[in-house]
C-alpha cells in the first residue's frame, strides 16, 4: 500500500518480513479500495511516485548534506571556542549559547534526514550516521525518535495514533471538534480559554528541558536499547567535560538549561506551525494522500526560510514522499500542487510569520469553542 511504499527504502528486504503477516486474500469480487478512499485520488498519487521515481527525485545529493553536516560541527566547535578565546563573561556566554543553539537545531533537521532514510541510499549508513548526529551530538536516542515520529508520519493529527498531540487534553484541547465535546463533557483539565497565552511559556521553551529529556532516558532503558544509551552518554561526557573545564558548576547547569530551552523553541514553533492550525480528530480511515493532506500546510520558499525550518516549510511534500531528500522538496512541489488542484483538494501554503501567528490564533479558537461548549446549558 502507499504507506508501505512511502516509508521503506529497500522494499525487497522489508518485503520478506510481510508472510508471516499475510492473514489472507482478497476474492477476485471483491474491491481493492476501501469506500471511504478515494479511489482516483489514489490512482493519480501512485501515478506521481512512479514519474518522482522515474525523475530520480529519491535520489540524495550526498554533497549537500556533507556540506550541513560540516557547518554543523564547525558551530558546534565554535560554540566552545567563543568561551575559551573571549571568556566566560555576559557577552561571551550568551553569543556561545546562540551559536551552539544554532548548531544542535540544524543538527536535530539533519538527524531528521537520517531518520527518514534520505541521506544516504543504504539503510545502514542511514541508521549509523543518525546514531552519531541524533546520540552524540544532540543526546537522544535515535531509536526513540523513530518509533515515535513514524507513528507521526502513519496518521498525522489522528488523536491517540500520533504521539504528536498527545498534549490533548491534558495540556490543551487541539482541532475544534475535540474542543466541543470536550466542553460537552464538562472536562477542564486545564483553563483552555487562555491556553493561547500559557503556549508561550510551556510547550515551546520547556518541551525539551522536561518531558523529551526524560522520556527519551525512560524509552531507550524501557526498551533496552543499549547502543543508543552508550552513545548517548557520549554527549554528556563530551559536554560536561570541554565546558565544565570553562564554566563553574552553577554557570555549567544554565548555560545547558537555557540552550535546551532555546533549542526547544525554535523546534516548537517551526514542528507545529505545519500541523497544530490543521484538522485534528479521530482517524477516519481515509487513504494515505488525504491523511496527509488534511494535517499538513507548507510555509513560503526562501533561503532563509529552507534554513531555518530545515526545509520542513515543504511539510505537504515532506508527508508524502518521507524518504525524499529535502534538497528536492521544491522540484516536486507544482507536481502535487497539480494534483490537488485536480481533486480538489486546497494546497496550502503561507508566509512564515503567518504560520506561527496561526498556531496562537488556532489554540485561541479551539479555548473558545471549548468554553462555549462548557458554558452551554
Amino acid at each position: 500500500q502507499d504507506a508501505f511504499v512511502a516509508f521503506h527504502v529497500d522494499k525487497v528486504l522489508v518485503s520478506k518480513y510481510l508472510k508471516s503477516l499475510q492473514i489472507g486474500e482478497l476474492a477476485p469480487d471483491q474491491p481493492s479500495i476501501e469506500p471511504t478512499k478515494n479511489k482516483m485520488l489514489v490512482k493519480d498519487f501512485r501515478e506521481l511516485r512512479a514519474t518522482v521515481e522515474k525523475m530520480g527525485l529519491l535520489k540524495p545529493n550526498q554533497l549537500f548534506f556533507f556540506l550541513h553536516l560540516a557547518h554543523i560541527l564547525l558551530l558546534d566547535a565554535a560554540a566552545w571556542l567563543i568561551l575559551f578565546y573571549f571568556g566566560t563573561s555576559l557577552m561571551p556566554f550568551i553569543v556561545s549559547l546562540v551559536v551552539l543553539t544554532i548548531s544542535q537545531v540544524q543538527a536535530s533537521w539533519l538527524q531528521h534526514d537520517l531518520g527518514h532514510l534520505s541521506v544516504f541510499r543504504k539503510t545502514k549508513w542511514n541508521h549509523l550516521l543518525h546514531k552519531f548526529v541524533m546520540c552524540h551530538l544532540i543526546g537522544a536516542s535515535a531509536k526513540w525518535w523513530t518509533l515515535l515520529h513514524s507513528r507521526h508520519h502513519a496518521k498525522p493529527n489522528c488523536f491517540q495514533k500520533d504521539p504528536d498531540i498527545d498534549m490533548h487534553p491534558f495540556l490543551f484541547t487541539l482541532g475544534k471538534k475535540f474542543s466541543v465535546e470536550l466542553g460537552i463533557k464538562k472536562k477542564k483539565y486545564m483553563p483552555y480559554n487562555h491556553q493561547h497565552k500559557y503556549f508561550f511559556i510551556t510547550l515551546p521553551p520547556l518541551l525539551f528541558p522536561t518531558y523529551f529529556h526524560c522520556h527519551t532516558f525512560y524509552i531507550a532503558y524501557r526498551k533496552r536499547y543499549w547502543v543508543d544509551l552508550a552513545w548517548m552518554l557520549t554527549f554528556y561526557i563530551r559536554f560536561f567535560f570541554t565546558y565544565g573545564s570553562l564554566l563553574e558548576i552553577k554557570s555549567l547547569l544554565a548555560y545547558y538549561f537555557i540552550f535546551r530551552m532555546l533549542e526547544s523553541s525554535w523546534f516548537v514553533w517551526v514542528s507545529q506551525m505545519n500541523h497544530i492550525p490543521m484538522d485534528i480528530y479521530y482517524d477516519n480511515n481515509l487513504d494515505w494522500v488525504s491523511t496527509q493532506l488534511q494535517a499538513t500546510c507548507n510555509v513560503e520558499q526562501s533561503l532563509f526560510n529552507d534554513w531555518f525550518t530545515g526545509h520542513l516549510n515543504f511539510q505537504i511534500e515532506h508527508h508524502l514522499f518521507p524518504t525524499m531528500p529535502r534538497h528536492n522538496y521544491w522540484k516536486v512541489a507544482p507536481l502535487v500542487k497539480s494534483l490537488c488542484a485536480k481533486h480538489g483538494i486546497e494546497y496550502q501554503c503561507k508566509p512564515l510569520l503567518t504560520a506561527f501567528a496561526d498556531i496562537v490564533h488556532s489554540l485561541k479558537n479551539s479555548g473558545e469553542l471549548w468554553l462555549d461548549a462548557y458554558l452551554h446549558k
